[in-house]
């Protein structure tokens, strides 16, 4: 049910509003927008074909081509989301005070349970889970990070061994410019060093397929973030905090607002 605008209707947009939602640590509610406007759509598309006529009561209900018409609508519904997840850059909205704060638990908050998993519904609802998530659980993204290259590495030994042959190169670079004092003496000959070093590590990392191993890590490491920042659920960032009085506070808003609309 809509109501006509008038002076004392309340009017917030959707960018205010989710920034609200965030500072008062209700930005939950709006993952479970998308999935109730379109059931809500979905009852009102289906209240007219409750009553129907006299004449089409007598006629056969076709439930193989409804049903083949839901798989499609679904089908083509995942792919808009999954090109959306491909398009969109989860790194928009991540801030230096994300990777400031305190890394959430990763038993209760980063895996939780299966019951904190969903498909998004909608193209929205995925963009919202990805960039939220990406901040929220931003350091355990870098630890996963680096849990892949770690593994990429002992799958190339090789390039391991690269790298550890580059880090000789620089402490002995290190060592000649400090115990040769080449800074105050002879500075033209350092930066001719740190050149030839520049070249030399950067050889010995071709040579070594260091690139390989890096570039599967950075793939691995964006392919389970996109999956993992999708799949899961935007819950209460306080769960022993978590009472039932602010989630109906936030919904009465959130009808408000919609309705206002």
């Amino acid at each position: 049910m809509s109501f006509a605008p008038n002076p004392l209707s309340l009017t917030v947009s959707d960018p205010a509003f989710e920034s609200w939602l965030r500072d008062s640590g209700h930005l939950y509610t709006l993952d479970t927008l998308p999935a109730s406007s379109s059931s809500s759509s979905s009852s009102s598309s289906s209240a007219p074909s409750a009553s129907p006529s006299p004449s089409s009561s007598n006629k056969p209900i076709p439930t193989s081509t409804s049903t083949s018409q839901s798989r499609l609508s679904f089908f083509l519904s995942s792919l808009r989301t999954l090109a959306t997840l491909i398009s969109n850059n989860p790194l928009a909205k991540l801030q230096v005070a994300d990777l400031a704060g305190p890394t959430p638990s990763w038993t209760r908050d980063f895996i939780g349970g299966p019951g904190e998993y969903s498909w998004p519904v909608e193209s929205p609802q995925a963009r919202l889970r990805v960039q939220e998530n990406v901040r929220r659980y931003a350091k355990n993204y870098m630890f996963l990070s680096l849990l892949f290259f770690t593994c990429c590495l002992y799958r190339i030994p090789i390039s391991l061994l690269g790298l550890v042959a580059c880090l000789g190169i620089w402490e002995g670079v290190r060592f000649c410019i400090k115990s040769w004092e080449m800074e105050e003496k002879y500075p033209v000959l350092r930066q001719v060093m740190v050149n030839v070093a520049l070249i030399i590590t950067a050889s010995v990392l071709y040579i070594c397929y260091f690139q390989f191993a890096l570039v599967y890590a950075i793939g691995l490491s964006y392919a389970a973030m996109l999956i993992h920042a999708s799949l899961r659920k935007l819950t209460p960032l306080s769960k022993s905090n978590g009472s039932s009085q602010p989630k109906k506070v936030v919904k009465k808003s959130v009808r408000f607002s919609s309705s206002s609309k």
